[in-house]
């Protein structure tokens, strides 16, 4: 058996209406086949694990363990693995549909799994594997960026560039040797992303288009919207240079005027961390090779941790303050919970 936290079933409310994450024990799960069993060090909290918490509601034996982020140490391997062995210090996402990383072990496809940057404490490490990702199949996949080599002089706005996603980002845009443009509205949020390498910060609680043009720079090579898509759908649209790219991870809750991009013959395109892994596709093992990169850029210290905050022990007391500090939508980079 082991100890675990889960969202008990048919509870909807916000967290600070009523607990409905507990601490509860299963079955020690066993890894077949591509699975690593992982033990687990330490974790992050994303808006994702609210988003799924508030939507259980379905009979279950059990409650649903939630958590997609993960640092850990393999325990035991399935007999197709050949990318890990016992005792490598481990950092992944996972997998949307599989049981999370909040609790003592979790079994994990190795094809989504990277070796854990040697350079960093546990916690820094384990704030990056699902913002990274997000982050390097927005640019590098999505927007058809390079890691480097892209033409000089192009530009992207971020827009939430303060959260966790975007606190990468920043990062890899920078790299990527293009001038980075991001929102934040605050004076910590504006310090925040000023720190991750943002060149110009713009308030996207004002019209975004008339305070770019203010600073004499009329459109953006590149979007990467992070937060509120049907506020600022109008602003990205008229933003966006002829043949330019322009990706969201956000939900919209209304429908979106492509016709506003047609003249401009702009690219638009959805990113979505888990849908390799959702749909089981071949592509499953770039997100093994993402994550070996971003270890690497790491301990070279050419990307930097976007912790901010770091709690324990894992246990579901700890778990509803950090979904509280989630909910508030005025969380800074991430928040790591240590086993």
């Amino acid at each position: 058996m082991m100890n675990a936290v889960g969202v008990q079933i048919n509870s909807s409310n916000p967290v600070d209406v009523q607990p409905n994450l507990v601490d509860f024990q299963t079955e020690k799960p066993v890894a077949t086949g591509h699975d690593l069993l992982v033990k687990i060090m330490a974790v992050s909290v994303n808006p994702i694990d609210v988003a799924v918490r508030k939507q259980v509601s379905k009979s279950s034996p059990q409650p649903k363990i939630l958590g997609w982020d993960a640092l850990g140490t393999v325990e035991n391997v399935g007999s197709d693995v050949s990318l890990f062995q016992p005792g490598d210090r481990v950092f992944y996402a996972g997998d949307y549909r599989r049981a999370g990383s909040d609790a003592a072990y979790q079994l994990v496809d190795e094809r989504l799994v990277g070796h854990a940057p040697q350079k960093l404490t546990v916690p820094q490490a384990a704030a990056m594997p699902l913002t990274a990702l997000t982050a390097w199949e927005a640019l590098f996949e999505k927007l058809a960026l390079s890691p480097k080599n892209n033409e000089p002089g192009q530009t992207i706005l971020i827009i939430n560039g303060a959260g966790g996603v975007g606190s990468i980002a920043i990062q890899l845009a920078k790299m990527a040797g293009l001038r980075v443009i991001a929102t934040a509205s605050r004076p910590e949020t504006k310090a925040w992303v000023k720190k991750m390498g943002a060149d110009l910060i713009l308030n996207h609680r004002q019209s975004l288009p008339q305070q770019l043009r203010a600073t004499g720079q009329q459109d953006v090579d590149y979007i990467l919207g992070l937060n509120d898509i049907d506020g600022h759908w109008k602003e990205m649209a008229e933003l966006i240079k002829p043949n330019g790219r322009i990706v969201s991870i956000t939900s919209n809750q209304h429908p979106l005027d492509l016709g506003l991009l047609k003249p401009k013959s702009v690219t638009f395109a959805w990113e979505w961390m888990y849908t390799k892994s959702f749909y089981q596709l071949p592509t499953m093992i770039t997100q093994h090779n993402t994550l070996e990169k971003i270890s690497q850029l790491l301990d070279q210290g050419i990307l930097h941790s976007t912790l901010r905050q770091s709690l324990e022990p894992l246990n579901a007391k700890v778990l509803q303050q950090a979904h509280k500090m989630i909910e508030s939508n005025h969380t800074i980079g991430k928040i790591v919970i240590c086993n």
